[in-house]
């Protein structure tokens, strides 16, 4: 790079400025926003090597959300999951920890080969060529856990000249102003998936809010439920709990929310879940037997489960899934303003009774005649007739598992978010940036 400090046109800036808002309002992901800002700003003439921005939110599973954008090579997205304990010894020693613990808003630092880095990373920027370093924190609001945390590098001889400074300093608000609205945009997205599910959550971002307003559709059906809750509740601490039932979960649930199945709800201990489906056969028996397949995975992880629970000294997890299939209400109903988004109908009340007698009868799936009709080859056993109060006499079965179309193997009992985009992962931490217990998080500095 030249040693000469070229002046950067505040027109250009401007333009960069003026892109931001536009991206915001036309809600653009905050991936797309930071990719095209950084591209935008090297266009412009700032002499810019290395971006590192990290966006702290709110998300149950993930701390942050971090882009690192190099010149010529594009950008890195990375999502950081939550973890216990205290902050690694390389965040403690870092710009960004600087930044906080002194209430900070920047930091430069010009590098002199002659002097020591002062901080650890500045030894790998050194490597990459980079002369200069501006380190910041944008606060969101007045409560500084909400926020991003970024720094600008340059390869340029002459570090950054104060038009630059200039320039980024004012051009970090609006990036911060942009920001927000994606991230607030994501959130909203965000809460309705993980608090009602993909598809509910779409109707309710696009309007679907008034109670009662909802459609009848056709669907397999799912409920699940696990055993011996109440007596785990009395006998043993919260926590213990509370992590059994989360296993259980983990277990049983997460299959039957992939391959077209969505967890609708979660009841206690227990679940309700749906496959929807057009109004003919072809379409009932793909979702019956993506819910059949479901059932074939749940029972092998709540094995696999039940063997590492008995090497840790620890009880087996009991289950009882039942499998239907009928028309149901999807939609809201409620107060006028609390409101949920669920399914309800006869078929609904059909498939908890048949959850309920995998406690009468000794197999841990039952189904009904309709559902098993829609299943192929697969062997069943049935079991009786079964006259249910309020609800039609319904004929009991049990499947043949091991006849079952299995899910894809999937290994360990990992979340379905984990085979998500790293963008789509993550969304937003509401805790303060120092927290971050960051052993993984050599991009946050």
């Amino acid at each position: 790079m030249s040693t000469a400090q070229a002046e950067i046109s505040a027109i250009l800036v401007d333009r960069v400025a003026d892109w931001l808002a536009q991206s915001a309002l036309a809600g653009n992901d905050l991936e797309t926003l930071v990719k095209g800002f950084c591209e935008r700003l090297a266009a412009a003439g700032l002499p810019l090597k290395r971006v590192h921005l990290s966006f702290s939110m709110l998300h149950p599973l993930y701390d942050a959300l971090g882009f690192t954008w190099f010149r010529g090579q594009g950008m890195e997205v990375e999502g950081f999951r939550k973890k216990a304990g205290v902050p690694s010894d390389r965040f403690l020693t870092s710009p960004y920890y600087h930044l906080l613990s002194n209430k900070l808003d920047h930091l430069r630092r010009r590098f002199d080969p002659s002097v020591p880095s002062e901080f650890p990373v500045f030894d790998e920027l050194r490597l990459m060529g980079v002369t200069d370093y501006l380190a910041f924190v944008q606060p969101f609001s007045g409560n500084t856990s909400q926020g991003m945390m970024g720094s600008w590098s340059t390869d340029s001889a002459a570090g950054f000249s104060d038009s630059m400074i200039s320039a980024l300093l004012r051009i970090q608000s609006h990036l911060a102003i942009a920001a927000k609205m994606a991230v607030l945009t994501k959130l909203a997205d965000n809460m309705m998936t993980t608090y009602l599910g993909g598809d509910a959550g779409r109707r309710v971002l696009d309007g679907q809010i008034k109670r009662g307003e909802g459609d009848t559709i056709r669907a397999a059906l799912v409920m699940a439920d696990m055993r011996g809750s109440s007596r785990l509740a009395e006998t043993s601490g919260r926590e213990i709990y509370i992590d059994t039932l989360n296993q259980f979960f983990d277990a049983v649930a997460a299959p039957f929310n992939r391959k077209g199945g969505q967890i609708m709800s979660f009841i206690g201990d227990g679940f309700i879940a749906v496959y929807p489906c057009e109004r003919h056969r072809s379409q009932s028996e793909i979702a019956c037997q993506a819910a059949l397949a479901a059932a074939h995975k749940a029972t092998e992880r709540m094995t696999d489960l039940n063997l590492r629970r008995k090497e840790q000294g620890l009880g087996d997890i009991g289950f009882g899934i039942g499998l239907h299939v009928g028309n149901v209400m999807f939609g809201n109903v409620g107060l006028t303003d609390r409101l949920t988004f669920s399914v309800f109908g006869s078929a609904v009340n059909e498939v908890q009774r048949l959850q309920t007698l995998t406690k009468k009868y000794p197999h841990s799936v039952l189904a009904s005649k309709d559902f098993a009709s829609y299943c192929g080859a697969n062997s069943w056993l049935t079991l009786g007739n079964e006259e249910l109060a309020g609800i039609k006499k319904l004929t009991v079965l049990s499947p043949d598992l091991s006849g079952a179309l299995a899910l894809d193997e999937d290994g360990a009992m990992e979340p379905i978010y984990d085979r998500m985009s790293d963008a789509e992962q993550v969304m937003l931490l509401h805790r303060d940036a120092a927290r971050l217990s960051a052993g993984d998080r050599r991009k946050l500095q």
